[in-house]
């Protein structure tokens, strides 16, 4: 029952994955994005520390944001994981997604569906502002969302953090075209400096 609940993800993973493509390809390079998860204690911290580091010291602001729990920090094996893959979530600390964050950001960036939904209804956002993460994976899909490893063992982080980095690489790959971002470290996490969309 679980693969078919699924099977219309798989189905539609082409199509979604081209649709999205297009939809970055018809952007101007962000200047801020925002990754957004359930806690941002997992998924959104490791995926923005792998976003930002692949775009270099060239103009794009990245922030993660979340829900629910502020002030909380990654667990041990996210840590852990996060490291092994160069990427250091010791000194995070989550933080809730607020209108002036969703404001701010020229792109977001979702874990799944739902993620996207609640942005988009909450904070007025265009669903083309809006992306899911998993549907730029170059791979076949089990599902559309990015698994949450929280309360899990450190191998279910380092399965979610291998799709988060192979999907954040194809997205750098859509925005690698365009024009200039610059990335500001704070801590260990990526400061969302209050610009507003242009």
């Amino acid at each position: 029952m679980r693969g078919l609940r699924h099977a219309p993800d798989q189905m539609l993973h082409r199509l979604r994955r081209s649709a999205t493509q297009r939809a970055l390809r018809a952007q101007q390079q962000p200047r801020t994005i925002l990754v957004v998860c359930h806690g941002n204690i997992c998924r959104s911290p490791f995926a923005a520390g792998v976003l930002a580091r692949a775009l270099g010291p060239s103009g794009t602001v990245v922030a993660s944001a979340g829900f629910v729990g502020p002030g909380r920090g990654t667990p041990a094996a996210g840590i852990t994981a996060a490291a092994g893959r160069g990427v250091d979530l010791s000194t995070h600390r989550s933080q809730l997604l607020t209108p002036a964050l969703v404001g701010a950001a020229h792109l977001i960036v979702v874990m799944d569906a739902p993620q996207q939904r609640r942005v988009c209804e909450r904070f007025g956002r265009l669903p083309g502002e809006v992306i899911v993460l998993g549907d730029l994976d170059p791979h076949p899909i089990a599902t559309r969302a990015i698994h949450d490893p929280v309360d899990q063992p450190l191998e279910a982080f380092e399965e979610s953090y291998a799709r988060i980095e192979r999907c954040v690489d194809a997205l750098v790959a859509e925005l690698a075209p365009l024009s200039g971002p610059r990335v500001t470290e704070d801590a260990g996490s990526y400061a969302l400096q209050g610009r507003g969309r242009e």
